[in-house]
């Protein structure tokens, strides 16, 4: 039988776990890829990469699976971008550019480690406690197959992790009546959250947008009048983590706490040599 986890381990293994599935977002070697089969915009290259497992979905099914977009910016590149390469396509060139992404980033020695067979195998693990319902975006991933090389099928882990604790998350945030950019605000607050200008400049958002939505924050007494959170804000943000924590915990109380321990381990010293190698863009985290 599995020993207790201690307090906030599923959540620190997931934050060691999470980014390095991100780090291929903001990787050239995505650009590439998808301009290789015609997809030349960067935002159609994001819909169509994270979509692609659910199928040549719509605009409503990516804006509702993703949450915090703006669905007129979804609406210009979905269904479109199907149009120009279907999704068994997409995934290819999306599995191409992780592979090209984690060897720039890591290194083929660290790659062909005992550590990352570990790592793969202890995630794996995990995920065989994840649940289908009402998770679309952990479920259509969970239908793909496990790649065979072990760096691979880390990140194929990691990604049904992330997206598994990403849909409980999103069930959190309509229980709280955040809407999507009203969560981003908030989380931006916190100070862990996406700057201003990277939330506008990526997510279909303006300024209005943005100015609005800290409008009716206010008036819900979730931030001040500098537009910092406030207590019942800071205590709603604290809330929203340990509701998702709670709707996250199987994967990892199958896990058990040891092998949730060495993985995130294993984890974050993946994730720190991957941004030593300048996985993620400057001031792309922070409140200005």
């Amino acid at each position: 039988m599995n020993s207790p986890l201690p307090e906030r381990a599923a959540r620190r293994c997931h934050n060691a776990i999470n980014p390095l599935h991100s780090a291929h977002y903001f990787s050239p070697d995505l650009g590439t890829e998808m301009a290789g089969i015609g997809i030349e915009d960067r935002n159609a290259a994001y819909f169509g990469a994270r979509a692609a497992a659910m199928g040549a979905v719509g605009a409503g099914t990516v804006t509702a699976t993703f949450y915090n977009f703006n669905h007129e910016l979804v609406a210009r590149h979905v269904p479109a971008v199907w149009r120009i390469a279907p999704p068994e396509t997409v995934l290819a060139a999306r599995a191409r550019a992780v592979d090209a992404t984690l060897h720039r980033l890591l290194g083929k020695e660290a790659l062909a480690s005992k550590e990352m067979t570990e790592a793969a195998s202890l995630a794996l693990r995990a995920t065989e406690a994840c649940s289908r319902t009402a998770r679309p975006l952990y479920a259509a991933h969970a239908d793909l197959p496990v790649p065979e090389e072990p760096h691979l099928a880390y990140w194929h882990a990691a990604t049904l992790l992330r997206e598994h604790r990403g849909d409980g998350h999103l069930a959190v945030l309509l229980n709280a009546e955040l809407d999507p950019l009203e969560a981003l605000v908030t989380h931006t607050a916190t100070g862990k959250g996406m700057s201003p200008r990277w939330v506008l400049g990526t997510r279909g958002w303006s300024r209005q947008d943005w100015d609005a939505a800290t409008e009716r924050l206010r008036s819900r007494g979730l931030l001040d009048g500098e537009g910092e959170l406030t207590d019942a804000g800071t205590a709603l943000r604290r809330d929203l983590e340990t509701e998702t924590d709670r709707l996250d915990r199987a994967p990892y109380e199958h896990l058990g706490a040891a092998g949730v321990e060495r993985l995130t381990e294993l984890a974050a010293g993946f994730l720190g040599a991957a941004v030593a190698a300048g996985a993620f863009p400057a001031g792309m985290i922070g409140k200005n």
